[in-house]
């Protein structure tokens, strides 16, 4: 194996990771202004849930905008939504889109 491949590798799954962390505090800071509770994480998604609306009807409201979360009717987590971290435009549109939807 090449070392110097090897080691840059590494430099571009390091600078992925500080993007993934970047996006996800981001997020995590807007969907909380957006009154969401959301667990804290250390993986590439977050469970966020709203007081105010069931994470179905969130669901299906982005689902109509292109945009997908995960949604589990499992008792527990069954008003949690599970947002994976996405690109920076993705994640944008799925601000903009829940703005639109939480007012």
């Amino acid at each position: 194996r090449d070392p110097e491949m090897s080691r840059g590798l590494g430099d571009v799954y390091k600078r992925q990771v500080q993007k993934v962390v970047a996006t996800r505090r981001r997020l995590t800071e807007e969907l909380r202004t957006m009154g969401f509770d959301v667990a804290d994480s250390s993986t590439n998604f977050l469970f966020a849930e709203h007081p105010k609306y069931r994470a179905k009807d969130i669901q299906e409201y982005l689902k109509t905008r292109d945009i997908y979360v995960r949604y589990f009717s499992k008792k527990r987590i069954d008003n949690r939504l599970r947002i994976t971290i996405g690109t920076d435009e993705e994640i944008d549109a799925l601000i903009s889109a829940l703005r639109d939807y939480i007012k």
